[in-house]
């Protein structure tokens, strides 16, 4: 899933202005980081008019990336919109362009920021799997990929920074390496790491569109 939090509400007051606004939120991904779901739209609804910023609606997009599902939504709370100046969208950065391709005649905001796509590893702990870079490689790593969970990004090994199985980086996540080196050690395949890896391909990052 696509992880997103919340922007600092006074930076996101300072892009509302006096309002009013619209809100809306996202019934997947950002209801599941607690950034864009039905509680969080509410409460953001309160916050605002506690500042004497008016709403005039606001709405739980099902999800907010689906452009065809939101044409549809959004049409009934037309009013709604046409009486706001702004439009907060509480979802990923897809979900942000979505509305904006819907509502091109009022200023849209993001109120979260993506972070990355990752795992739940328990309530309100993410932890980051995939940058979507287009290049799976996870079959040449023991089914993980270092590119996203390496800060470094590192494909040829350890950078030789890490203690204890942990990164030098960031002491709170694991060594992705060590875990790499852990596995192949289990199946006996240590040879593996003299097999020296090419420098990732990053042309295949810019594929912007894919019709199947």
């Amino acid at each position: 899933m696509i992880i997103t939090k919340q922007k600092d509400f006074n930076d996101l007051l300072s892009l509302i202005k006096d309002g009013p606004v619209f809100i809306v939120g996202c019934s997947e991904c950002a209801t599941l980081c607690h950034t864009g779901g039905k509680e969080e739209v509410l409460l953001m609804r309160k916050d605002l008019e506690k500042k004497n910023i008016k709403t005039t609606g606001c709405i739980i997009l099902e999800p907010a990336c689906h452009l065809l599902n939101d044409k549809r939504l959004l049409k009934e709370h037309k009013k709604e919109i046409d009486e706001a100046k702004k439009i907060l969208v509480l979802a990923c950065g897809n979900g942000v362009q979505t509305v904006s391709e819907i509502i091109n005649d009022t200023d849209v905001i993001s109120g979260t920021d993506t972070l990355f796509l990752g795992e739940i590893k328990r309530a309100n702990d993410f932890e980051k799997r995939c940058v979507m870079c287009g290049d799976c490689i996870q079959d040449l790593f023991e089914g993980v990929c270092p590119v996203s969970r390496c800060p470094k990004s590192m494909l040829n090994g350890p950078c030789g920074g890490s203690i204890d199985g942990k990164c030098e980086a960031d002491k709170e996540i694991d060594c992705i390496w060590d875990i790499i080196y852990n596995r192949l050690k289990e199946k006996g395949q240590l040879y593996r790491f003299k097999e020296i890896r090419a420098p990732k391909d990053w042309s295949k990052s810019t594929e912007m569109r894919r019709v199947l």
